[in-house]
């Protein structure tokens, strides 16, 4: 359970079966992946079946029944001395009853056998479909006894459901324990930038720059990164997911870094942009000012009671005064905006959820309202501009340089606490920062 006590869990599944009335939740774990013929990539498991269960060995199959008498069981993986010798311990039943909150646990063989019958019991079947193809298959049987036997008995599963009908919900605020690992994620986040920064220099390698804010995360007991490494220099600074990370930094460069520790399951998301040789050339200076005084305003909106498309708004209009200010687009601010003329300079949102995962499960906007922001929430703060090296017209003089400040932030009762505000995003600071490191 990765430190967080059985009592969470037990909290988190009387929440899940208050949303589940008579249904049937089925949680798998993530499939084991292979990077090629028989050579495995390393396991991460899945992000609902920990939050509900605290379960993270592969193969495992949680199975939730609601009702009057709401039964919580497990499939598991037999203990089995030659898997164990090359791949380690297993739980086995017994272990996982007594580990993960007193479970009905059950061989996973027999998972056939009685997850039919579990889910009979249900009036609706909570799975995510389209990930485990026998799990699939056992779904659709259910189904089509259902259909066969349901009118005469009345009973039995009418429909399929996505589980984040309810557990998105549910994981949006996060508790104490998730913004201990969150805090710590975001910490180590900024350890790993600062040694990024300190290997930065014209000469090297996006890669070597790429391994030193990894080896940072592993040293300091993250399983790694959360997401693929960007560390974009030049005009690979404008390629939004760039993660090949294969050419040399020039003399000049603006270098986009983006990265994230993973801690304890949970993510840190941080992204600064470097002058490579300590100090912005003027166009990059020009439109990094104006990518800050986007963040700024942006972070600022952050409180209990402000939505998501309020602070994407706050960003938005300072980029688009910025670049209206710059002479890099022509006409009337609120115009501008109306039409959003800036996509094609800011084509993402400027925040997004943070949690289990890097893009946190949560509905922006809900009911057809937009979402308002409370008290446990945690989102990143990441406005941009990336002006393509083939740009022509008023934005040519920025061509070839992306600029994208993140920082991520815990909405508290009177506000908001950035968990990232020791990296420095002033572009004086920023320039202080990177001369220091040379």
């Amino acid at each position: 359970m990765d430190g967080i006590p059985p009592d969470v869990f037990a909290a988190r599944r009387a929440a899940v079966f208050r949303g589940l009335g008579h249904g049937v939740m089925v949680l798998p774990a993530a499939p084991l992946q292979r990077r090629s013929r028989d050579t495995e990539l390393p396991y991460r498991p899945d992000s609902e079946l920990f939050w509900v269960t605290g379960a993270t060995e592969p193969g495992t199959v949680a199975v939730l029944v609601g009702g009057d008498e709401p039964r919580f069981i497990l499939f598991v993986r037999e203990k089995d001395p030659e898997v164990e010798l090359w791949s380690g311990p297993l739980m086995g039943p017994d272990e996982a009853s007594e580990r993960l909150g007193g479970a009905e646990a059950y061989p996973l063989s027999e998972l056939d056998l009685r997850l039919g019958g579990l889910m009979r019991a249900g009036d609706r079947i909570h799975v995510r479909l389209g990930c485990h193809a026998h799990l699939d298959k056992l779904v659709v049987e259910a189904l089509a006894d259902a259909r066969a036997r349901g009118p005469r008995k009345g009973t039995g599963p009418r429909g399929v459901v996505d589980p984040g009908e309810i557990l998105d919900e549910l994981r949006l605020v996060k508790d104490v324990h998730e913004i201990g690992r969150l805090r710590a994620a975001a910490a180590l986040s900024v350890e790993g930038h600062r040694a990024g920064l300190a290997s930065l220099r014209p000469g090297v390698g996006e890669w070597e720059v790429q391994a030193a804010v990894e080896g940072v995360f592993r040293r300091g007991g993250a399983s790694g990164p959360g997401f693929g490494t960007i560390v974009g220099s030049g005009a690979n600074a404008c390629v939004l997911h760039y993660v090949d990370n294969r050419r040399v930094i020039e003399a000049g460069d603006a270098v986009l870094v983006d990265a994230g520790a993973e801690v304890a399951l949970y993510q840190g998301d941080v992204t600064r942009t470097w002058p490579a040789d300590g100090t912005f050339r003027a166009p990059q200076r020009a439109l990094y000012e104006v990518v800050e005084a986007a963040r700024t305003a942006a972070v600022a909106c952050v409180s209990p009671g402000t939505t998501v498309g309020q602070i994407h708004a706050a960003a938005a209009r300072v980029l688009v005064e910025g670049l209206v200010g710059l002479g890099a687009l022509a006409g009337v601010v609120d115009d501008l905006l109306a039409q959003e003329a800036y996509r094609a300079l800011f084509p993402h949102q400027a925040s997004h959820w943070l949690g289990l995962d890097v893009h946190d499960p949560g509905d922006y906007v809900r009911g057809g309202a937009p979402r308002v922001l409370e008290p446990g929430m945690v989102l990143t703060v990441e406005p941009g501009l990336y002006v393509p090296a083939a740009q022509e017209g008023a934005a040519s003089p920025f061509a070839g340089i992306g600029v994208r400040i993140e920082d991520d932030l815990l909405v508290t009762p009177d506000g908001h606490e950035n968990l990232t505000a020791a990296l420095p995003t002033s572009v004086d600071d920023v320039e202080a920062l990177a001369r220091s490191c040379r």
